[in-house]
């Protein structure tokens, strides 16, 4: 059986991932889409909230599950028996990046085996970094993400709007 992990931080998934998880649902017996807690990316969502909606976007993909874990991936790998690290490449950057980390795992886990899938061309200028950037300065992304991830970011920011104006309404009193 072929068992792989997709491993990110997914803050928030987009359409670009979700084509990614197609792609290797339909090259796996099994895929793991691991929500990992990165802070060093200021997630906008909690991880709860990641896998909730992580969870929604792929219900309809059988052979996929959606965890989450910390520490090393190849331990998580180990835990869930998967020999195949699945990764998107959008560009020769993420290249470069991601052939380090594949290095690393191989160091670390001889089994593990890297697994690399080219972003569909419509996809490769996508970031969750960039696009929470685009919206957090007031630009609509709802072309880039799955219906329930979007209203979930325009709740959020919603949220995040209603508490600076009470903080700016705080400040003149």
């Amino acid at each position: 059986m072929k068992v792989a992990v997709f491993p990110g931080s997914f803050d928030p998934l987009t359409l670009g991932h979700l084509d990614l998880i197609k792609r290797g649902s339909a090259l796996f017996d099994q895929l793991a889409v691991a929500v990992m807690a990165n802070e060093s990316k200021h997630p906008l969502f909690t991880l709860d909230e990641r896998l909730k909606q992580v969870k929604e976007a792929v219900a309809g993909l059988d052979n996929v599950s959606v965890i989450t874990s910390q520490g090393l991936t190849v331990d998580l790998m180990n835990k869930i028996g998967a020999d195949y690290l699945m990764r998107g490449l959008r560009n020769s950057k993420d290249f470069e990046y991601e052939r380090d980390i594949a290095t690393i795992n191989q160091f670390l886990d001889d089994q593990v085996e890297p697994v690399f899938f080219l972003a569909d061309p419509k996809y490769q200028h996508l970031s969750s970094s960039l696009l929470k950037e685009v919206t957090m300065a007031g630009g609509d992304i709802s072309a880039y993400l799955p219906a329930n991830i979007n209203a979930a970011l325009e709740k959020r920011l919603d949220e995040r709007q209603m508490r600076q104006v009470k903080k700016h309404n705080e400040k003149r009193r």
